[in-house]
C-alpha cells in the first residue's frame, strides 16, 4: 500500500436549549447530565492515547448551557446563590423534594387521588422526583449498581399506592437522587475519582455532607470539560469545529421547497417560504462562530452543519465565512452522485462543489451505524476488531479510497454499551492510532487531499439522505406553520423595539428555529420524549410573543403532538 488510508471520527456534541426563561429554570437536565458523563469520558480517552486524534464538533447552545451551569454551581457554593436546575437544585435542597413542587407529573400514578388533600402538593412533588430519577438506561446505569436498582424496585409499589409517601423516610428520595446522579457520571471518573469511589462503596444513608460533595464534583467536571477540550486543541489532538447557533436546519430555512430534492412528493406545510431565510442562517452561522471564539479563543475552519443539512446555497454561504470543510451523511452524496451521473465515484474521497474550494465529506453510515447500533452489544475488543477488518477492506480493495468519514453523536451511544463505552473507546483510539496502514487523523488534515468535483449537491441531511426527519409529517409541518406564522409577528414588530428588546428577541428567535423540536415531533417517536420536547418548543414561542409585547396565540397553551412510536435508542440516534 503506498498511503495509508485516512480515517476521521468526529464526535458531534450538541444540547438544544432547555432553559426556559418564563419559569426562570432548565426544564431537562440532558446538558450537565450528559456533561459529567459523556463529554468528560469522551476527553479522557483522547487525553490517554497521546497518539490518537479526533474531530470534536460542539453546538455553540451547548457551550453556552455548560458555562451557565458552572457559573450556578459556583454560585450557589459560593453564597447560596440558587440553582436553576430543579434536579440539581434538589441534592443540595434543605428539603430534597422542594425544587418540584408545583410540577405538573406526567406519567398517571394510580390511586393519586386517594392521597389525603392535604399532602397531596408534597406526594406530587416526590413523584415528580422520583419519575426524574428513573430516566437513566435500565440495563446499563440502574441494574449495574445493586443499591441503585433495590431503590427503583420500590418506585412500581409507590406508584400503585402513593399514599406511602407520607410515611416514606426522606432519606429514601435523598438516596435515590443521589444514587441517579453516581450512575450517571462518566466511567472514567467512577475510576480515578476516590471521592466518587467512597460515595459508591458507602451505599446509603447519604448525608448533607455527601450530597454537597457530589455538587462539588459535579461542578468540577462541568467546569473542566472546555478548558480539556482547548488543550487538546492546542496539542493538536482534536481539531475542534461549529454547528450555527441553535442548531437550525439552514437548506430549509434558506428554501423550504429544498426538501423535494431528495423527496418529490413530500407535503409541506401550507407556507413553503421561510421569511428572511437567508438573513436569518447568516445571524446562525455569524453568532455560532462569535460563541465558539469565546470559549475556545480562535475561529473555527470547519462546520458540522446542523444535522448535516446541505444544500448548494448552504456550502456557498459557508465559504462566505470562512468555513473550509463541512460534513454530511452518505445518503446525500449518493443522490448527488446518482444526480451528477458519477455513481462509479468512491464515496471516501472528499469533494467539492464547482467553483467552490470547501471540502465537502461524507460519512460512511454503515460503519458509523455499527458503532451507534450495533457494537454496544459485542465485547468491546471484538467491536473494534471488526470495524478495523472493514477499515482494512476499504483500505485493500478500493483505490481510489483516501478518506474514510465516521460521524457520531458524541454523547447518545455511549449510555447503551457496558460501562459507558469505556472498553470500546479505549481500544478504537489505541489500536487506530498504531495501525500500520490506516492513519487516524482530522477533516483539517486532509485538506490537501484532492478533492473530486460534485457537478449537483442533492439536499439533505445524514438521516436518509433527506429532511424526512424534520419536514412532511403533518405534525413536524405543524411545528413549520407555528413558527412561521411566530415569524410574521417578529417581523411586524421587532423594529418598535429597543436595542436591549431587539437583542433578546432575536435571540428566541433563534432558539424557536433549532432542529430539536421537529426531530422529535411526530408519532415515531416515544410519548414521553414527544411530550417534552412539544412542550418546550410552546413555551420558547410563548417567551418569544412575549418579548415581543403580545399575547401569544390561544394554540400554543395546547399539545398538538403525541408521539406513540418505539425506535431503536429511544429516538435520540437515527441510522444514516
Amino acid at each position: 500500500m503506498s498511503e495509508k488510508l485516512k480515517v476521521v471520527l468526529c464526535w458531534h456534541m450538541h444540547q438544544p436549549a432547555y432553559f426556559d426563561s418564563c419559569s426562570n429554570q432548565y426544564k431537562l437536565p440532558w446538558t450537565y447530565l450528559h456533561g459529567i458523563k459523556d463529554y468528560v469520558d469522551m476527553a479522557a480517552h483522547l487525553e490517554a492515547v497521546p497518539n490518537a486524534c479526533a474531530v470534536v464538533n460542539f453546538a455553540p447552545t451547548l457551550l453556552e448551557q455548560i458555562d451557565d451551569y458552572v457559573k450556578q454551581i459556583q454560585a450557589f457554593l459560593r453564597d447560596r446563590t440558587p440553582i436553576l436546575d430543579p434536579l440539581l437544585a434538589a441534592l443540595n435542597s434543605e428539603k430534597i423534594f422542594t425544587p418540584f413542587l408545583g410540577q405538573k407529573l406526567h406519567n398517571n400514578v394510580e390511586n393519586i387521588e386517594q392521597v389525603d388533600p392535604k399532602y397531596r402538593t408534597l406526594a406530587n412533588a416526590c413523584l415528580v422526583l422520583i419519575e426524574q430519577c428513573m430516566r437513566a438506561n435500565e440495563e446499563r446505569l440502574i441494574k449495574r449498581f445493586k443499591p441503585y436498582q433495590e431503590l427503583t424496585e420500590l418506585v412500581v409499589i409507590i406508584k400503585q399506592n402513593p399514599k406511602i409517601l407520607a410515611y416514606l423516610d426522606e432519606q429514601y428520595l435523598i438516596d435515590l437522587l443521589m444514587w441517579y446522579h453516581l450512575a450517571w457520571l462518566g466511567e472514567t471518573v467512577h475510576r480515578s475519582d476516590a471521592r466518587v469511589k467512597k460515595l459508591i462503596d458507602k451505599g446509603h444513608k447519604f448525608t448533607k455532607a455527601d450530597r454537597l460533595q457530589l455538587l462539588e464534583i459535579i461542578g468540577e467536571l462541568l467546569g473542566s470539560i472546555i478548558p480539556r477540550y482547548r488543550a487538546l486543541a492546542e496539542a493538536g489532538q482534536v481539531e475542534l469545529s461549529v454547528t450555527p447557533y441553535a442548531h437550525p436546519i439552514m437548506p430549509l430555512l434558506l428554501d423550504i421547497n429544498s426538501a423535494r430534492e431528495a423527496m418529490p412528493n413530500v407535503t409541506l406545510p401550507n407556507e413553503t417560504h421561510y421569511p428572511d431565510g437567508r438573513e436569518r442562517v447568516q445571524w446562525h452561522i455569524q453568532e455560532g462562530i462569535k460563541v465558539f471564539e469565546k470559549h475556545f479563543g480562535f475561529i473555527p475552519q470547519g462546520c458540522w452543519p446542523s444535522e448535516g443539512s446541505v444544500s448548494d446555497a448552504t456550502v456557498r454561504l459557508l465559504e462566505e465565512y470562512g468555513i473550509k470543510w463541512v460534513a454530511s451523511g452518505g445518503g446525500v452524496l449518493r443522490n448527488s452522485l446518482q444526480k451528477s451521473g458519477l455513481e462509479h465515484l468512491s464515496s471516501h474521497q472528499p469533494y467539492n462543489l464547482p467553483n467552490s474550494s470547501v471540502h465537502c465529506f461524507f460519512r460512511d453510515d454503515n460503519l458509523s451505524d455499527l458503532i451507534g447500533f450495533e457494537y454496544s452489544r459485542w465485547h468491546g475488543d471484538d467491536a473494534v476488531a471488526n470495524f478495523i477488518y472493514h477499515l482494512e477492506g476499504i483500505a485493500n480493495n478500493n483505490n481510489d479510497a483516501k478518506v474514510v468519514t465516521i460521524i457520531l453523536d458524541g454523547e447518545n451511544a455511549w449510555e447503551y454499551f457496558p460501562n459507558n463505552a469505556y472498553y470500546f473507546l479505549s481500544a478504537l483510539y489505541d489500536k487506530l492510532s498504531s495501525h500500520s496502514d490506516l492513519e487516524l487523523t482530522t477533516f483539517g488534515k486532509c485538506l490537501e487531499v484532492e478533492s473530486a468535483e460534485l457537478h449537483n449537491l442533492v439536499a439533505g441531511s445524514w438521516v436518509y439522505g433527506t429532511f424526512s426527519t424534520w419536514i412532511g409529517d403533518p405534525d413536524k409541518n405543524k411545528g413549520w406553520e407555528m413558527l412561521i406564522e411566530a415569524k410574521h409577528k417578529f417581523n411586524q414588530i421587532i423594529s418598535t423595539l429597543n436595542p436591549e428588546q431587539q437583542k433578546a428577541a432575536i435571540k428566541q428567535l433563534a432558539i424557536c428555529e433549532g432542529s430539536d423540536w421537529c426531530w422529535w415531533f411526530g408519532g415515531e417517536n416515544p410519548c414521553e420524549a414527544v411530550r417534552d420536547f412539544d412542550h418546550l418548543y410552546r413555551l420558547h414561542l410563548v417567551r418569544l410573543y412575549q418579548l415581543l409585547g403580545v399575547t401569544p396565540p390561544e394554540h400554543l397553551n395546547h399539545a398538538f403532538t403525541h408521539g406513540g412510536g418505539n425506535p431503536d435508542a429511544g429516538g435520540v440516534m437515527r441510522r444514516g
